[in-house]
């Protein structure tokens, strides 16, 4: 067996390793629920979209592809900065480990805005989840996700909260870590959401 030295004592190679995944076992559990609920959503339109072609193709270049594409930008930035601040709590630094949630929480903040730009304009030109199947799948679908970042944010925030109190260490940040999670699964079904519903035809 491989072996690395610790001060004088050798240490297995395996037995440095975690030995299970970041944050709570229980999130994982219910990020694996929420990707199969998106996954059947997913399934779904894309069945509908086979059947209803010339319609999806006609109804989703009025979409603001603008907007959808600011909104990965700032969620993808969202994520590094949460990532940033787990790498910064693991090294005890913890004034930065605050900013950088405090800079996630803004990414989500601005991921709410724009959407909810997008959602007014949407409403103000008479579109609603009545006006034909691929409004209902795109209104139903990103606000699905929607609630989710809301969901995200307020995890965030309470993370954010325990963390200027001095709640988590170098050795004791599984809360950290399970806020992480919770953010990347939001961060990833939106990768796979943009370019279904926005982009590919």
């Amino acid at each position: 067996m491989t072996e690395t030295l610790t001060g004088d004592a050798p240490v297995s190679r395996a037995a440095a390793l975690p030995r299970h995944p970041p944050g709570d076992l229980a999130i994982w559990v219910f990020i694996l629920a929420e990707l199969l609920a998106f996954g059947v959503f997913f399934a779904v339109y894309a069945v509908t979209r086979m059947k209803n072609a010339a319609l999806f193709d006609a109804m989703q270049p009025n979409l603001d592809r603008n907007a959808g594409a600011i909104n990965t930008v700032l969620l993808l930035a969202g994520s590094w900065c949460v990532a940033r601040s787990v790498d910064s709590i693991a090294r005890d630094a913890r004034p930065a480990s605050v900013r950088w949630l405090g800079a996630a929480i803004a990414c989500g903040g601005g991921f709410l805005v724009v959407k909810v730009f997008e959602y007014a304009a949407k409403f103000a030109a008479g579109i609603n989840l009545a006006t034909n199947d691929f409004y209902m799948f795109y209104l139903s679908l990103t606000f699905f996700h929607f609630m989710h970042v809301i969901l995200g944010m307020a995890i965030l925030i309470a993370v954010w909260i325990k963390a200027r109190a001095g709640g988590y260490s170098a050795a004791d940040h599984r809360g950290m870590e399970t806020g992480a999670a919770y953010w990347h699964m939001v961060d990833l079904v939106w990768i796979i959401l943009f370019p279904l519903v926005y982009v590919m035809r």
